[in-house]
C-alpha cells in the first residue's frame, strides 16, 4: 500500500489554536487563542501502534491479536483491510515528526507495540532489540524537535502468543507479564519518557472484544447472539477482562512508583473513554438510566481507581458475574494514577430498559438502560462519517465537570478528541467548539493540563479499516510516494489540505 499525506499548515494552526492569533467560534461570541489556556498547557496529537506503524513482519516483530483478527476474519473489517502497512510510521517517523513540528505541537502520544519489543509477549521469550532501537529513534527524534513523548503501554494489540497460551486478559496470568513488559519499557525509555499511560480505553477493549462480537479482536461473545463469534460469554468475560486490566495497571503503577519514579521524575496514568450521557426525559427512571450508563462506562474503572471498588449500580445489577477485589487488590488499585487520560468524542440520551432474563445476560444490557442519539426525532448533534458518532461539543465540558464533582477533580489530559469528518469545515468546527467548551470547564475548575487531537494522520480505524478518516493530515493510500511538496489541492473531500510527501 502506498500512501501520501496532505498537509495545510494554516488549517492546522487554526484548528488546534497553535498560534496566538485569535480564533472565533462560529457557535459562540467568545474569542480565544492558545494563550487563553493556562501556562504550560500541552497541545498534541495522538496515535496507536497497530493503526500507524505497519512493518508488521519486519525486524523481529511478533504477531498481535489484531494481526490475527484482520487476516483470519477479513469479512469483519469494512474494507477487508489490515494494519500490515498502515501509515508506515515505522519507516517514516522522521517525516511524521517533521509534520508535528510544523504544526507547532508540544507533544505526541503514541503506543508501543508489545509484540515488537517482546515477540512472545514475555521476557523469557526474548527481547527484540530492533524493536527497542526503533522506539529509541522515535523518542529521540521527538525530543530533538522539542516534542514531549506521551507513551501508551497497551493500545489493544496484545501479543498473539499470550492469547494462544492462556487467553490474554481473560487470565490473571496477564498481570505479571504486563508488569514485566512495562518494566522493560521503564528501563529502556524512562530516562526520557516523562508521561506513561498504562492502558488505552479498557472499556472499549472489553466491551467490543468480548461482548460486541464482530466489532473488535478477539471477536468473542455469547453463542445465543448468533454472531459467529470465536467463543465467549458476553455476561462474564467483559468483566473478567476489565478486572484483569485494572490489576495489571495497578501492578505496573506499583513497580513504577517503587523502582523508577523518583529517579526518572515521570508521571503515570491510564486513559479512559466516556460519552456524555443525558436522560431522555426528566423522569426518575431516565435520570437513573443516564447515571447507570455513566457508571458502566466511565465508573467501571474510575470508581475502583478512586475508591477501590466497582460502582454500586454495577455491583447491584451484575451481582456475582462482577469480579470482586480482595482487600489487598483494592488497596493496590485505589489511587493508582498520577493523572487520568480522558477520551471524549460524542454524547447520547439514556432511557430505562429492563434487564433480559438471566440466560441471556450481557454487559450490553446490564445497566438497564438503552442509549439513543435522538429525542422526539431530533438528533443530539450532527451525524458524522461514523454511524455511532454525533457531534456534541457541550459534552466535553459536562463530563469534565462531572468528573470534577464525583472523583475529586483529578489531573486530566484529554488524550483523544476528534471527528470522522465529511469535509474540512466539519473538522475545523468540531475542534474549535470542543476547545471552547474545554476552556470553559478549565475556568470552572476542571484540572485539565493538555489536549491531544485524534489523530495526527488518517489511519486504520479498527473494524472500519480505512473507510473513515480522523486525521488532521489526509493520507491518500492510492497515490505513489512522493519526496517533494506538491501544493495542488485535492478535491475529493472538498479538502483544503495539500499533498505532502511521505518519506
Amino acid at each position: 500500500m502506498k500512501i501520501m499525506k496532505l498537509f495545510d499548515l494554516g488549517l492546522l494552526v487554526l484548528l488546534a489554536l497553535l498560534t496566538n492569533v485569535i480564533a472565533v467560534s462560529s457557535s459562540h461570541d467568545t474569542s480565544f487563542s492558545r494563550t487563553s489556556f493556562p501556562r504550560g498547557f500541552i497541545f498534541g496529537t495522538a496515535s496507536a501502534s497497530y493503526q500507524y506503524e505497519g512493518a508488521s513482519k519486519e525486524d523481529g516483530r511478533g504477531p498481535s491479536l489484531w494481526d490475527t483478527y484482520t487476516h483470519e476474519h477479513p469479512e469483519r473489517i469494512t474494507d477487508r483491510s489490515t494494519g500490515d502497512v498502515a501509515n508506515n510510521q515505522y519507516h517514516c517517523y522522521k517525516k511524521d515528526v517533521r509534520i508535528m513540528k510544523k504544526m507547532n505541537l508540544d507533544a505526541y502520544r503514541f503506543s508501543i507495540s508489545w509484540s515488537r519489543v517482546l515477540p512472545k509477549g514475555k521476557l523469557s521469550g526474548g527481547v527484540n532489540r530492533k524493536g527497542i532501537h526503533y522506539y529509541n529513534k522515535l523518542i529521540n527524534r521527538l525530543l530533538h524537535k522539542g516534542l514531549q513523548p506521551f507513551v501508551t503501554i497497551f493500545h489493544w494489540d496484545l501479543p498473539q502468543a499470550l492469547e494462544d497460551e492462556y487467553g490474554g486478559f481473560l487470565s490473571p496470568r496477564i498481570v505479571d507479564d504486563f508488569r514485566d513488559y512495562s518494566e522493560l519499557l521503564f528501563k529502556e525509555f524512562g530516562d526520557r519518557v516523562k508521561h506513561w499511560i498504562t492502558l488505552n480505553e479498557p472499556w472499549t477493549f472489553s466491551k467490543n472484544g468480548y461482548a460486541g462480537g464482530l466489532l473488535f479482536a478477539p471477536g468473542r461473545c455469547s453463542a445465543w447472539q448468533n454472531l459467529n463469534c470465536t467463543g465467549g460469554n458476553s455476561g462474564t468475560e467483559p468483566y473478567l477482562v476489565t478486572h484483569n486490566q485494572l490489576l495489571a495497571h495497578a501492578a505496573t503503577v506499583e513497580v513504577y512508583r517503587k523502582k523508577y519514579q523518583a529517579a526518572q521524575k515521570g508521571a503515570i496514568g491510564i486513559t479512559l473513554p466516556s460519552h456524555w450521557i443525558k436522560p431522555l426525559s426528566h423522569t426518575k427512571r431516565d435520570r437513573g438510566a443516564a447515571l447507570r450508563s455513566l457508571d458502566s462506562m466511565l465508573g467501571w474503572c474510575m470508581d475502583p481507581l478512586t475508591n477501590g471498588y466497582y460502582p454500586h449500580s454495577m455491583r447491584f445489577l451484575v451481582e456475582d458475574r462482577l469480579p470482586k477485589f480482595t482487600k489487598e487488590q483494592s488497596k493496590l488499585v485505589k489511587g493508582s494514577f498520577d493523572f487520568i487520560g480522558l477520551n471524549y468524542y460524542t454524547a447520547y440520551y439514556a432511557t430505562y430498559a429492563p434487564q433480559p432474563t438471566c440466560d441471556r445476560a450481557s454487559y450490553a444490557t446490564d445497566s438497564a438502560a438503552n442509549l439513543t442519539a435522538s429525542r422526539n426525532g431530533i438528533l443530539i448533534g450532527p451525524a458524522t462519517a461514523s454511524s455511532w458518532f454525533y457531534i456534541y461539543p457541550k459534552g466535553i465540558r459536562e463530563i469534565l465537570l462531572y468528573i470534577k464533582r464525583k472523583y475529586n477533580n483529578p489531573l486530566i489530559y484529554i488524550t483523544e478528541n476528534g471527528v470522522s469528518e465529511f469535509n474540512d469545515a466539519t473538522l475545523l468546527e468540531y475542534h474549535r467548539d470542543h476547545l471552547w467548551y474545554l476552556l470553559r470547564a478549565i475556568k470552572e475548575g476542571a484540572n485539565v493540563k493538555g489536549y491531544f487531537a485524534w489523530s495526527l494522520l488518517d489511519n486504520f480505524e479498527w473494524f472500519s479499516g480505512y473507510t473513515i478518516r480522523f486525521g488532521m493530515n489526509f493520507v491518500d493510500y492510492k497515490m505513489g510516494i512522493k519526496d517533494t511538496l506538491n501544493i495542488q489541492p485535492v478535491g475529493t473531500r472538498n479538502s483544503s489540505r495539500r499533498r505532502y510527501g511521505l518519506c
